[in-house]
């Protein structure tokens, strides 16, 4: 492994460098919108209890649990309730932004992650670029009767490129994952918030 670094040559670097960052991103949005998707489900059960319930002063119980419960949806529907007392167009234009300001923090990272697919090819592509035009100068230099110099900057021109290709592929399938549950989330929250506006204007 460390051989196969060193003949990728200095732009080796940066590229051990993305796929530790996109390593850690990865696992660190699986949990996340894990917690996050538990957390929503629950406190959505919770607050459809007590919708269905036979108790009294069910807005003040939502907007009670919305205070102790650490979810995206929690604070959407607490900004919805803060407007109770407004017509229902208000309540439903609360809700959509408090919900669109919460989208950002679902998607926080992916950017990152999304350019690092762009970027690491790219890395591999200026290896590949930087290989063979040391394998012309060996070539230029010495002519074809040094085939040892030579393979070193092709080996360095196909090491980086495979490895950018190596960290971008599967980076690019866990963006598409992630944007696709980030996506499923948004989804819940607007169904969730569609009844919570049906109870809070009495439809």
């Amino acid at each position: 492994m460390l051989e196969l670094i060193f003949k990728g040559g200095y732009l080796m670097i940066p590229l051990i460098f993305c796929s530790v960052l996109a390593l850690a991103i990865i696992i660190e949005k699986f949990i996340t919108l894990r917690l996050i998707e538990i957390r929503s489900q629950k406190f959505a059960e919770r607050t459809r209890g007590i919708i269905n319930g036979n108790e009294d002063n069910k807005v003040e119980k939502i907007l009670a649990l919305c205070e102790v419960t650490p979810s995206p949806l929690a604070r959407i529907l607490k900004a919805g309730i803060q407007k109770r007392n407004k017509s229902k167009e208000e309540i439903k234009e609360a809700l959509e932004d408090a919900g669109s300001m919460e989208i950002p923090h679902l998607e926080k990272r992916l950017k990152i992650l999304g350019t690092i697919v762009t970027v690491a090819p790219l890395i591999g592509l200026l290896g590949t670029v930087m290989g063979m035009i040391k394998a012309f100068n060996v070539i230029a230099a010495q002519g074809v009767g040094e085939p040892g110099a030579l393979a070193g900057g092709i080996a360095e021109a196909l090491i980086t490129t495979a490895v950018g290709l190596t960290i971008a592929i599967p980076s690019l399938v866990f963006y598409n994952y992630f944007m696709h549950r980030t996506d499923k989330i948004v989804r819940q929250f607007e169904s969730v918030s569609g009844e919570f506006i049906d109870f809070i204007t009495g439809e």
